[in-house]
């Protein structure tokens, strides 16, 4: 089936310094973050389920009459949704019942079929049922299975690896990121370790298995991907939701920029890889990745936390 969009504009997000922190940071520190949501579907999850259709397809795992199913806590599901709209394919996903209601209404405009979980059982439940399903009827679905299908790292290892280094002009000396599927990790991680082998590659976890940071593992005791090796990593730092929640909020009244959750774990991570250069005396580059924009998130009471009624 030939695609609606060509590559869709998938890609090519902007890379944009975190200058309202500089005064934290000094002159030594430069603190960068990608914006995914920039992407058309509005997360760093375009990336991925668009090489992973792509390559279904070419493969012939998909083909017309087939459903697109896979498990997904909220953006990787609107990404299938888009695509497969534009595509003509029926979705159908697996998620938590606990799915953030925003998000929710952005799979049902794009007329994605939910199969809700048990929201105790978090992303592994979600994936557990997509497995149930697709073992059942393997001729009606085509199942990616993101955290199992190394076309989700790879989609990072050639876009968005090399977009970081040539934003920063091979000058990133830190790559921190979260961990949820490990795609944008495993793939960002190897690519900048080929292009500068003294790279610090630096992963980000919830400190807890009960979090609030939707998208990521807590690896200890989730389902771990397939994709994930956990040997790539040279630090492996932990965020609560809380610290998190607060991040995010800092970002939008010191920077300007409205950003996920997610992304709020990732810039604390990356603020703690700066108080250690600064501990040092170091310079450094660090870069980050910011996978969805706060709009998904601004129903939610963390934003109101604190501030007089």
């Amino acid at each position: 089936m030939p695609s609606l969009l060509a590559n869709a504009g998938v890609g090519h997000t902007p890379i944009v310094e975190l200058t309202g922190l500089r005064p934290y940071l000094g002159t030594r520190i430069r603190l960068f973050a990608k914006l995914e949501w920039f992407n058309p579907g509005g997360s760093i999850k375009d990336r991925a389920c668009w090489r992973m259709i792509e390559e279904a397809e070419r493969r012939l795992e998909l083909t017309p009459g087939k459903t697109l199913l896979d498990a997904t806590s909220g953006n990787t599901g609107i990404a299938y949704a888009w695509i497969g709209a534009a595509k003509g394919y029926k979705v159908s996903l697996c998620v938590p019942a606990s799915i953030n209601p925003v998000r929710r209404r952005i799979l049902e405009a794009f007329d994605a079929e939910l199969i809700l979980t048990d929201p105790l059982d978090g992303s592994d439940g979600a994936i557990v049922e997509a497995r149930r399903r697709f073992a059942a009827e393997p001729l009606r679905y085509c199942y990616p299975d993101q955290y199992s299908n190394p076309d989700n790292w790879k989609a990072h290892y050639d876009g968005t690896g090399p977009e970081i280094w040539d934003q920063t002009e091979g000058r990133v000396t830190h790559f921190v990121a979260g961990l949820g599927t490990s795609g944008t990790f495993m793939g960002v991680g190897r690519r900048l370790r080929e292009l500068r082998g003294d790279i610090r590659l630096v992963s980000v976890e919830p400190d807890s298995p009960f979090h609030g940071l939707e998208g990521l593992k807590h690896m200890e005791t989730a389902i771990v991907p397939a994709i994930f090796d956990p040997k790539l990593a040279d630090e492996r730092l932990t965020v609560s939701t809380e610290e998190a929640q607060e991040q995010v909020r800092r970002l939008a009244r010191e920077s300007g920029i409205l950003a996920g959750v997610s992304s709020g774990a990732n810039l604390l991570a990356a603020l703690r890889v700066a108080d250690a250069l600064l501990g040092r005396g170091e310079e450094g580059t660090i870069v980050t990745v910011f996978p969805d924009s706060g709009e998904r998130y601004l129903g939610e009471r963390f934003w109101t936390e604190g501030k007089a009624p």
